[in-house]
Order: structure tokens, then sequence, then C-alpha cells
């Protein structure tokens, strides 16, 4: 989206959403109303006005402007600029002018067309606008000067901004080059979303070698349709951008060319693209779930930002088919609208989740894999027999929710209330092992009761009860979940407030002993056997524990073994070259000396010791050794 041009130099976003001139300008076009805002402004400064003069940055670059501009976007470097300049020395004397030859000059901007100073100048400027830029020499002629310019000169530039072309550079590598002709709306495509487009593709001779039909082609962004540079292409595009794009060879379809087809000539080996491309309309498409088992295609958009959440009451049409478009239910069509609450699974889930992203008045068409529809179960509905592993389509509106207090306006008690309710919707959720949904449930009952909240000196036990119990709870799921990081982090939360919480040092020893980091598992066990001394499931888990130390020790041994078994074999190569070497020697009594040197060597006999070691403490735990860890549970 473009930005305002509140900055001195605005981004290139902004140039992106800027339309070329209009078709009925002649470059002599009178200036907007007085009443229209400047588009130039200094960081927070006030917009200037008429008459004032403002520096710019800290070059000496000065400006005043003469006259308004249109709308509030600006060129940036690298676009197509057209402007009319007199160019004057600070006396009045001119020594360049586009009006006294006629026409405008067009170039693009930081490319040297025009001085440095005057071209940071013109990208501060609106469509229209006419302004006077007063130039230190050096950012006009230098010391060198020009024809009319003495060495040294300030100058002056009286510049009417006509219009420029957003020129956007999309590889990097000047492969694929666009310049938006009109812009589009705000409305930006994304890599899934389904476009209507026109093209026209041509060669540098203007031979055309490709066409959509008159009302445009329908294609999904990435199917990868024409050339490489269309999908590229479209995914900077916004529904109602015009562009003429330059495609090099490498983007288009290099070496091999193309033979003739659909009734359009051959496209020659490396050959240079030109293409009109106009993005006619696009009903986005979501990948709801992150797997692509749940696709939303947007076919009316809804109004508003607000969607439903969790809990709330949706009101819905749907239709639901196979396919191959047999309809096999037809919900809130006769006898008002069709009820659920989401993440209740009162419907599939898949429409749940894709319902959950919609806003009100939204049309949409959903496909929803087996996964999260019916999975392998086959289903009889309306005498329509779905086999399984069927995957299922729904066309379904969302004509209103119910919306539950925004947090802001519900009272403490209140929210203690629906943080209680949230979590024993939790704990049945939990019995019933389906624990990514209970691990929600808890985790928006804190939300109800985060610490940010005031409460209370009363209610302020209450809800510390209430906060530790959801992440306890989460916890549990979470060791469920194989989640162990997770784990610790919610017990961790619980024995900040409370370091002598039993389940707390229980269920983090679980997920420690998970992550086999025994050692901390045992520190958090020793310490809940300090506060119970006969809690069954700690116990457990110490035997657990110890079962584990014994198996890990031997693995330990077994690696020192291996080593200290080469750290052996190499001090025997070494004593056979020693004695090799000192064969050549007379002197035996040394030779006997190095041999008992080397026998006794201390690094060896540490080894040995060291095996020996581990060994006792292997036997000593495996004696200890004691049944197996117990299940949690949660409250």
């Amino acid at each position: 989206m473009a930005r305002s041009s509140r900055l001195l130099f605005s981004s290139a976003s902004a140039a992106r959403a800027a339309a070329a001139a209009d078709d009925d300008d002649d470059g002599s076009g009178d200036g907007a109303s007085d009443d229209e805002e400047p588009g130039e402004v200094i960081e927070s400064a006030p917009p200037l006005r008429v008459g004032e003069e403002r520096s710019l940055g800290v070059g000496g670059l000065r400006k005043k402007l003469l006259r308004r501009g249109r709308g509030w976007e600006t060129p940036v470097l690298g676009d197509e600029v057209t402007v009319h300049y007199v160019g004057m020395l600070l006396d009045g004397t001119k020594f360049d002018s586009t009006r006294d030859r006629g026409e405008p000059l067009t170039f693009k901007l930081g490319h040297g067309g025009l001085v440095s100073g005057l071209e940071q100048g013109i990208t501060t400027m609106n469509k229209r606008e006419l302004a006077l830029f007063t130039l230190p020499s050096s950012l006009g002629y230098g010391e060198s000067g020009a024809q009319g310019v003495p060495p040294g000169a300030d100058i002056q530039f009286e510049v009417e901004l006509i219009s420029w072309i957003a020129v956007v550079d999309i590889c990097k590598d000047g492969g694929i080059v666009k310049k938006i002709l009109s812009s589009g709306d705000d409305t930006q495509t994304r890599d899934l979303d389904e476009v209507t487009v026109k093209y026209r593709v041509m060669l540098q001779d203007g031979s055309v070698v490709a066409k959509s039909p008159e009302v445009g082609l329908e294609l999904y962004i990435n199917e990868g349709l024409l050339c490489p540079a269309l999908p590229k292409v479209l995914k900077t595009m916004r529904r109602g951008e015009r562009a003429v794009v330059t495609v090099q060879p490498q983007y288009a379809f290099g070496e091999q060319g193309r033979d003739a087809e659909d009734g359009f000539p051959s496209i020659p080996p490396n050959a240079i693209l030109n293409i009109d491309i106009e993005l006619v309309s696009l009903k986005p498409v979501v990948d709801v779930t992150g797997d692509m088992k749940v696709i939303k295609k947007i076919l009316r958009a809804g109004e508003g930002t607000r969607r439903p959440r969790d809990g709330e009451t949706v009101q819905i049409r749907c239709i639901g088919m196979l396919e191959d478009g047999t309809v096999f239910e037809k919900l809130g069509f006769d006898g008002g609208l069709f009820e659920f609450i989401l993440d209740e699974e009162q419907v599939t889930a898949g429409l749940d989740r894709a319902v959950a992203t919609m806003l009100k008045g939204e049309l949409s068409q959903v496909t929803v894999e087996p996964e999260y529809a019916f999975g392998n179960n086959e289903i009889k509905r309306d005498n329509i027999t779905i086999p399984g592993c069927t995957t299922l389509m729904y066309e379904v509106e969302l004509v209103d929710f119910t919306k539950e207090k925004e947090l802001q306006e519900m009272s403490a008690s209140e929210k203690i209330e629906a943080a209680e309710k949230t979590k024993n919707s939790g704990n049945e959720l939990y019995k019933s092992g389906k624990f990514h949904r209970a691990a929600k449930k808890y985790d928006k009952a804190i939300n109800y009761i985060n610490d940010d909240e005031p409460f209370e000196h009363g209610e302020e036990k209450v809800v510390k009860t209430l906060r530790t119990s959801c992440w306890l709870n989460h916890a549990a799921c979470c060791l469920k979940l194989r989640e162990f990081q997770e784990t610790i982090g919610l017990c961790s939360k619980v024995l900040y407030i409370e370091s002598c919480n039993v389940k707390a040092l229980y269920r983090r020893a679980q997920a420690y002993i998970e992550y086999s980091d025994l050692d901390l598992a045992k520190l958090d066990i020793q310490k809940a056997l300090e506060i119970d001394p006969h809690n069954r499931e700690v116990k457990a888990l110490q035997s657990t524990l110890r079962k584990l130390q014994v198996e890990s020790n031997k693995r330990d041994a077994k690696l020192y073994a291996n080593m200290f078994e080469r750290m052996s074999k190499d001090a025997d190569v070494a004593l056979k070259k020693l004695k090799v070497e000192k064969a050549h020697s007379d002197d035996e009594s040394d030779d006997a000396s190095v041999h008992a040197m080397i026998i006794e060597h201390p690094k060896r006999n540490e080894a040995e010791k060291a095996q020996e070691e581990v060994r006792g403490d292997t036997e000593h735990q495996a004696m200890e050794a004691e049944p197996s860890l117990a299940n949690a549970t949660v409250t």
C-alpha cells in the first residue's frame, strides 16, 4: 500500500501505487485548487504553503512551493518521470529550458538524467506540482560548471512534475522490468489467488505472439501459465492495475524459443518479450490450515475486520458437495439460518476452521480434504453415501455471528467466570483425549485473567489459583502432545509464583526426562519428594529416572571403554616406535627406563581407574531400580 508523503523521501511502495498522467493532460494543465494538500513536507513538519520555502535535508537544497500538486504520491529513484523545467542562475539568467524547446523531458530518476540535487528534489513532488529548487554548487554542476553555468555557481530550477510511471525491477537483476501504467486498488495478489487477466505478448518488432481472450483469462497465479515471468509479475500486481513488462530471455522462452501455436507465430530463441497486462479481478485464496488441506476461495468479500472467535455462535447458509457436484447437504436455506458454535465439533473440522476465517457477509468456496472432513469413515447424509477418504466442497455464506464481550468491556467478575467456564471446557476435552483443543481452551482461559489485568484484593487469590490450574493443565496437554519445551515453560511459570508446587515439579521433570536432561529432572524430583515424601507418582518417576541413568551410564561406560582402548593401542604403538628408535642405541639401561615409564603412563592408569568407577556406579544403581512412571491428571 502506498505511503503518505509526510516523509521527505517517499518509499518505493508509494510510487508503486502512483498512476501515470491522465490521457487529456497536455503538459500545461492548471494546478489543483488551493484547498488541496501539498505533497512535500519534512518529517513531521506541516505541509508547505504556496510561496513558502524550506530546506530539504542537510545538503543545502531548498524548495519553494509555487503551485500545489494532486494527491499525495511521489516518485522514487528508478521511476520514469516527465517534467518541464527552467534552469537559472541566482540572478535570473536562464541557461536551460524544456519550455523553450517546446516539449517536456522524460528520464529515469537516479540514472543521471539531471543533476543530483534536482533529482533529489523531484522525489518530493506530487503530480502537477510546480516548485522552485535552489541548489548549492555541490548538488549542481560543481567546480567544473557547465554551458551557461560558471564554476562553483549556485543555481535554481523551476520544475513542474507532469507525470511519472512507476518502474519495478521484479527480480532485481533487470530480467523482468514492470512499468505501471495505472495503479489498482489496495487488494494485493497472493500466491494462491485465482485471477482474471488480460494480456498481449509481443516481440520487439511489435509482432503479437500470444494474447488472452477479450474477456480475460481466469487462472491461478501459481499455475505458471505462458512463461516463468507471468506468475512473478502477477504476484506484484493489485486488482485493476495495468502495466507494460519487458522480459529478458531467461524469464521467457530462453534458448529454445517456442513453436507457433493457437494461430500465433513462433517465438525465436533468446527473444525479449514485451507484455501488456491488466489484472481485471481476483478471488483471494487462503490456505486455512497451513497444510493445503483446507482451502478457501473468496467469491464475495465480507465487511468489517472482526472475525468470529472460538466459542461464538455463527449463522450460515451452506451447501455441501462431493467433488463431482453431488449435493449431500443444504444448511440454512429452509426454516431459518443454520447455527453452530465454533470449535465445538458441531460440523466438520474443515468447515469449522474455514468459517472462523470469514467476515460477516462473506461468501466462499471451501475445499476440505478427508483429514479435516470424515477421514476414512463412510457417512450417510440425506440418502447420499459419502465414501471414506472423500474430499468435500462447501459453498458457505457467513450471514452473522454473535460477538462475545471484548476483554476491555468485561468486569473482573465476568473475566473470572469466563476463565472458569473455559477451563472446565478444556477439562472435558482433555478427558476425551482431545489434547490440542483442550490446550487452546486453557490458553484462552488465561487470556481472561492475564497478569496485566487488575483485580480486587479478594479476587486475586481466586485468580492466582485459576491461573495456576490452567497452566498445569495446559502443561499436561503438552506432555501428551510431546511438546516438552512448552511443558517446561508452563511449569516454570507456576513455580515462579509457587516454588513448592509438586505437580509443576513432577510435570517439568517428566519433560526434562523426555529431553534427556536427567540432571535437571533429578533436581525437580528431589525437591518434590522433600515437599511430599510419600507421593507415589513422583516416586515412580524417580524409579524411571534411575533406570534411565543406569542405561545412560552403561552407554557412557562403553564409550569410555572404546576410548581407553584406543588410548592403549596408541601407547603400544608409541612404545614399539620408541623401541625401534632405541635399537640403534647401545644404551640398554635407558631403553629399559623408557619402557618402564610408558608402562606406568599416568593417563593409562587413570583411564583404567575411571572404567572401574563407572562399573561400580552402574551396578549400585541397578540394584535400586523401581516401578515405572504414572500418568498425569488435570484438575
